[in-house]
């Protein structure tokens, strides 16, 4: 994943060599949409199924380490687990479904391009792993629309042309599958605005994408074995699910993690140096403020409260009244990491 980010970055702001007249007129400029299955009047329950077959657009970019919000290691869970389990839905992913069709008519009002719904999950003909459930097609272009929504604290990723990451790359995977020639992405940012881009083809980001998914598909999801992960807490919340309890008479030899366990202690000693430094410079400003609750400068607005918080002595009131502290008691599980450096 690491090697997607540093290419994606590298191709976002270099200049590509030139696509191959070879290659344009090997696509012939048609869109290649080999159904699947068709998904008008699909239950839910069965889409969910679909989309274990196959690495769709919304998979992406988390494959690729391109969205915040979603790991490698959870579309692998998604894909291998044997029970379809829905992600908790939320206010969020509830407008977004529901807004989808207004986002379409906007983007027909501001281009006077027209859009049709796809009804259809369609997968690539050269690697069928790859599916795409579309939300709309363009009438009379070989391209198709991807409706999104946004909150007003996302605008700045939408500033200046800018697309998200993970959306782009979603884009690009549909491009793949349907080798559509461009694809059109609007999103409402509520209550701010309403913005579209067009997206066009780049036959060497796909090609890319086409390795990085084919790698993940064989050698992790049907081969049963779990990515790298990438440090984030999506992905320590999927290995907490995953490893839930300890075996306490289970022990193994720890075999090629010296060097970088010893790239542990050195970013933990740089931590605390770090943190140490950071401490200093708010004790600087606290001398400096004295007993003044705000300070503002130019560039910065420092508050300093006085805040009162009460908490409940779980240790006085286990003492005191062990049965009402046994009532109201919520026990949880979690395994500690810990790590001892051996003289």
């Amino acid at each position: 994943m690491e090697q997607w980010q540093t290419v994606w970055v590298s191709m976002k702001t270099l200049d590509h060599a030139p696509i191959s007249a070879a290659i344009i007129k090997e696509r012939k400029i048609r869109m290649k949409l080999n159904r699947l299955v068709s998904t008008s009047g699909m239950d839910h329950a069965t889409w969910l199924e679909y989309r274990k077959k196959g690495i769709g657009g919304s998979d992406a970019g988390s494959i690729c380490g391109l969205n915040p919000y979603a790991t490698a290691i959870s579309v692998y869970q998604d894909k291998t687990q044997e029970e379809v389990t829905e992600k908790e839905d939320n206010e969020s992913m509830r407008q977004g479904r529901d807004l989808e069709e207004y986002v379409a008519r906007r983007f027909m009002e501001e281009t006077g391009k027209k859009v049709r719904r796809a009804n259809s999950i369609f997968y690539m003909e050269e690697n069928p792993f790859m599916l795409a459930n579309v939300d709309r097609l363009i009438v009379g272009e070989n391209a198709g629309l991807e409706c999104k929504t946004a909150s007003a604290y996302s605008a700045d990723k939408w500033k200046d042309g800018h697309i998200p990451e993970s959306y782009e790359i979603q884009c690009h995977h549909y491009m793949a599958v349907t080798g559509a020639d461009a694809w059109y992405i609007a999103c409402v940012i509520l209550g701010r605005e309403f913005v579209w881009r067009k997206i066009e083809r780049d036959e060497g980001i796909i090609q890319m994408l086409i390795t990085v998914e084919t790698d993940f598909w064989n050698n992790n999801v049907l081969a049963r074995k779990m990515p790298v992960p990438d440090g984030s807490e999506a992905a320590e919340k999927i290995l907490s699910e995953y490893y839930g309890k300890s075996d306490p008479e289970k022990v193994i030899p720890l075999i090629g993690f010296d060097e970088k366990l010893k790239r542990r202690s050195e970013i933990l000693e740089l931590q605390d140096k770090l943190d140490q430094e950071k401490k200093q410079i708010e004790q600087e400003v606290k001398i400096f403020m004295e007993d003044a609750e705000k300070a503002d400068s130019d560039k910065y607005s420092i508050t300093w409260k006085s805040i009162v918080s009460s908490r409940v002595d779980s240790k006085k009131l286990k003492a005191d009244h062990p049965d009402i502290y046994k009532e109201y008691a919520k026990e949880s599980s979690s395994r500690r990491f810990t790590v001892k450096e051996i003289a």
